[in-house]
This record gives C-alpha cells, structure tokens and sequence, in this order.
C-alpha cells in the first residue's frame, strides 16, 4: 500500500499535537510513567522525548510493513532528536532566547526534518548492516532518554528549572 502525501501530513500533524501534549504530562500527573514521556525538567536534552516518541510512532505506522523503510525512518528520528542539542543550545544559551513562540518553531522544524529526512538517508535502507544497527541505536537513546531524566549529570545540555536530582522528585 502506497502512503500519499495527504496520509503523511496527517501522520505529521498528529505527530506535532502527541509532542505537545507529551509536555505537560508530567506535569498534571507525575510519576514514573509520565517521566518517560513528558520532559520533567525544563533541559534542552529532556525536550529530545517531544520528538522521539512521536517519530517512533510514525516510524513504525509507516514502515511496519518494510524493514528498510522503518530504519531509514529511525535514522531519520535520531537525527532529529540530536539535532535539537546543537539547535536548542544556540537558541538557548548563545542566543539566549526565552520565547514560547521560538521553542515552537524549532520543534516544528525538527519534527518536519523527522519527516524528511528520510529521503536524504535513503541509501542506508539498502545497506544490510545499516538496517540492523538502526533498533540498537534507537533503543540506546531511549535508554539514556530515561537514565538521564532519572539522574541528568551535570551540563548545560541537562540543566532544568531545579537543581536537584530529578529522581527524587518522581514519585514511585
């Protein structure tokens, strides 16, 4: 089955709103669960699970039927992800730019770079090797994504709203 371009805007849009409500999660119930999916700090690096798990998401919606496909689109979600470190610490701490209007823009960008990447990363769809690193990959990410919302080591990348150890605050 063929995905249309109408498919994959809806794909995007959905997207888009599950990262947004993802925000606040944490907030309106705390504990571990949300912790996963809902930044508990207000750091650079917890805003990465705003983009992993909405592009997991579509990955998989979009490739559960071509292994290629869903490892070009897990390169495609880890890209994303850790371009926002570089783009969030310009924004953030060079720039030094504190705007609800900005942070949204630069999400939405890196979310539609989630979208197409995939073209540009094509070619690893075809490499073997490169198709089976791609699951490892990703599931190392969301196992520092949660290991450092647990415990976030020092740095401007991880610096919150608190300067206490995040495990602390969620309540098991």
């Amino acid at each position: 089955m063929k995905i249309t371009g109408k498919q994959v805007l809806l794909l995007y849009g959905a997207a888009l709103l599950m990262g947004v409500a993802c925000h606040g999660l944490f907030g309106l119930r705390p504990c571990l669960l949300t912790a996963i999916f809902s930044p508990v700090r207000e750091s650079i690096w917890e805003h990465m699970k705003l983009l992993y798990h909405p592009l997991l998401w579509t990955a998989w919606r979009l490739g559960k039927r071509d292994q290629s496909v869903f490892a070009v689109r897990l390169y495609a979600m880890l890209t994303s992800c850790l371009l926002l470190l570089p783009a969030g610490y310009v924004l953030h701490c060079v720039l030094q730019v504190e705007s609800l209007a900005a942070d949204l823009a630069l999400y939405g960008v890196l979310m539609a770079a989630g979208f197409l990447l995939p073209r540009l990363l094509w070619p690893l769809g075809d490499c073997p090797a490169a198709g089976k690193l791609a699951v490892p990959l990703a599931a190392a990410l969301w196992v520092l994504l949660v290991w450092f919302s647990l415990d976030p080591p020092e740095g401007v990348l991880f610096a919150g709203g608190e300067a206490v150890r995040t495990f602390f605050r969620i309540p098991v």
